[in-house]
């Protein structure tokens, strides 16, 4: 069999696939500034227009941004993280509730079967902070501590594919429940529906718990008049 040649290509391939590495393992984090280009030509062992067509390709996939005068930062922890932001970013209200819906409702399921005592210690704590903050009418530090519970329950379904899948999703949802909550009066409403969530988790009621998530992206629906 014939072994074709390295390209040029493949070589740019190589050096997205590392820098793709770096920062899903963290090495780079989001916001931070990635080393020169002259470091970078060194590490990876290619030259100036390998890696300049690497950085470009990741800077259309969203991974990377290039700031006049000041450098390429990371701007998400990976590709599919970047390519979701966007396609929510373009969604309207109702599709981006009709998605949580569908991977909360499954999270709570999952939940249900297979929280620990850990994953019920943190879903009780981020429960009382939403409870503490609606008490105080602190918009911010409720819409913060109702996202941690959600995404705490998303944690708790031990799905990883499913965590990994709402945890890219993070800003864009975080984004429609503080849409939500600013056109919303009924805190206390949250407040009750998301106590019979945790309570359906903490005794393993599927059922409820498939009832609770159904109530609360319901009542989201009649709100935003869908």
């Amino acid at each position: 069999m014939e072994i074709s040649k390295t390209n040029r290509l493949s070589l740019v391939d190589q050096v997205v696939s590392q820098i793709e590495s770096l920062i899903e393992k963290g090495v780079w984090k989001v916001g931070c500034r990635i080393p020169p280009e002259l470091e970078l030509m060194q590490q990876f062992d290619v030259s100036r227009n390998t890696l300049r067509e690497a950085i470009r390709a990741l800077v259309h996939a969203g991974l990377l941004q290039t700031r006049q005068g000041s450098g390429t930062y990371v701007c998400s922890s990976s590709v599919l993280g970047a390519a979701l932001d966007k396609r929510i970013q373009k969604a309207n209200l109702l599709d981006t509730l009709e998605v949580r819906h569908a991977l909360e409702r499954e999270a709570a399921q999952l939940a249900t079967i297979r929280r620990s005592q850990e994953d019920l210690d943190r879903l009780l704590n981020y429960l009382k902070a939403a409870q503490t903050a609606a008490k105080n009418n602190d918009n911010k530090a409720y819409v913060e501590a109702d996202f941690e519970l959600h995404r705490a329950i998303v944690e708790a379904s031990h799905n990883s594919i499913l965590i990994d899948l709402y945890q890219h999703m993070t800003s864009s949802l975080q984004a429609s429940i503080q849409n939500l909550i600013e056109i919303t009066t009924h805190t206390d409403f949250h407040i009750g529906i998301h106590e019979k969530l945790i309570e359906s988790i903490i005794n393993q009621d599927t059922e409820q718990a498939t009832e609770a998530v159904n109530e609360y992206i319901m009542q989201f629906k009649e709100v935003g008049g869908f």
